[in-house]
């Protein structure tokens, strides 16, 4: 379970971190409020290892790195327009620059490249966490990349003779629509220690054949330190069958039922080595799963509105209800939330898609 108590924007804050945003380093008194601030929110502290002992090292880091940073920050999250769903400064300051910092440090203490498993459904923000995570470690001299379980997907060919052998599977993107083989020797590859020879990272072009998708070239890559694998149920566990006798909407016939139990299947079949490969992992865990359907929603509205071609309702609810049918979140990603043997972090997201509880194995009854 998460806290519930955790402080949202925050005056001083706000106007700490405004100040860091014009280059100025804060005062010792404000130093100190940023140090109260961030014991204040113990789940989050416990999260990026942080105690009153070394709190006030934590602010001068993060305070010098957010300095560095936030110019270049700022002007990726408004090419994207997320300046108008989150407040950068202070996701900046209490997400990603504490994520990145600890990221580093596992890296430095695994002597070999980290694998970092983010599991994170659509519109968690997968992508964008990936993306400010690779600048700001770039700052610390790390060399990160990004490989998304959709990198994997089988070739257009392959994927048209699955849906021969299985006409169920008529989308890429559940358990079965992926080259496991491929992703097994990429992250070997990218695992080994003293990487002196470049490797090939596999792409996917979802945009050829008409929308089909197929490989397209790949990236070639030499010396990487951070390795951030992303996907839709990347670390997934497979389940009990009789849990689907009495599954959630939409799996309703018995052939739900059936497509379901095969997923369940093949996610135990062929994905566990690849999770095996996972260093860490990390859930982006919507606060309500049906947001994924909202948020497919409004981006088909928004580009619609501008004169984008988009799916119409009723094929937005019809492409969301096939992943829930095939890999359900309740059944599948919110037992990963309270299960800390297998989970790093559990990062909550709002409905506006802004960031909101973090933490680990932790509870609020634990706090002395």
């Amino acid at each position: 379970m998460a806290p519930d108590n955790i402080p949202r924007s925050h005056p001083a804050l706000s106007q700490i971190l405004a100040g860091l945003a014009a280059g100025h380093m804060p005062p010792a008194p404000e130093l100190q409020q940023l140090a109260d601030l961030i014991l204040a929110d113990e789940s989050r502290a416990i999260a990026f290892d942080i105690t009153p002992r070394n709190v006030e090292e934590v602010v001068r880091e993060r305070s010098h790195l957010f300095r560095l940073v936030y110019p270049e920050v700022l002007d990726y999250c408004q090419n994207k327009g997320l300046d108008r769903q989150i407040n950068i400064q202070e996701t900046l300051w209490n997400l990603w620059l504490p994520l990145a910092i600890q990221l580093a440090k596992c890296r430095q203490k695994l002597q070999r490249p980290l694998i970092q498993g983010i599991l994170g459904g659509q519109g968690t923000g997968k992508s964008t966490l990936a993306s400010i995570l690779r600048l700001i470690h770039k700052h610390l001299g790390y060399n990160t990349i990004s490989l998304s379980l959709d990198d994997l997907y089988k070739t257009y060919s392959n994927l048209l003779a699955l849906n021969q052998q299985d006409p169920r599977l008529d989308r890429r993107g559940p358990p079965g629509t992926h080259d496991i083989k491929l992703g097994l020797s990429v992250l070997d590859q990218l695992r080994q220690p003293n990487q002196q020879e470049a490797i090939k990272i596999p792409r996917f072009d979802k945009s050829a054949f008409n929308g089909a998708g197929d490989r397209t070239q790949p990236e070639i890559v030499q010396g990487v330190d951070i390795v951030l694998f992303e996907g839709w149920f990347v670390g997934a566990q497979p389940i009990e069958p009789a849990a689907f006798d009495t599954a959630p909407e939409p799996i309703l016939t018995e052939d739900d039922r059936a497509f379901a139990r095969d997923m369940n299947a093949r996610l135990k079949d062929d994905y566990l080595p690849l999770w095996d490969r996972l260093d860490r992992l990390i859930v982006l865990y919507p606060v309500d799963y049906r947001l994924s359907l909202q948020w497919r929603l409004q981006a088909e509205h928004e580009m619609i509105a501008v004169g984008k071609s988009g799916m119409t309702d009723s094929e937005i609810k019809q492409f969301v209800n096939y992943f829930w049918k095939a890999l359900h979140p309740e059944l599948f990603i919110k037992p990963l939330t309270s299960n800390f043997k297998l989970v790093d972090m559990v990062i909550e997201i709002n409905a506006d898609h802004s960031p909101g509880a973090v933490y680990s194995g932790f509870q609020l009854d634990e706090v002395q």
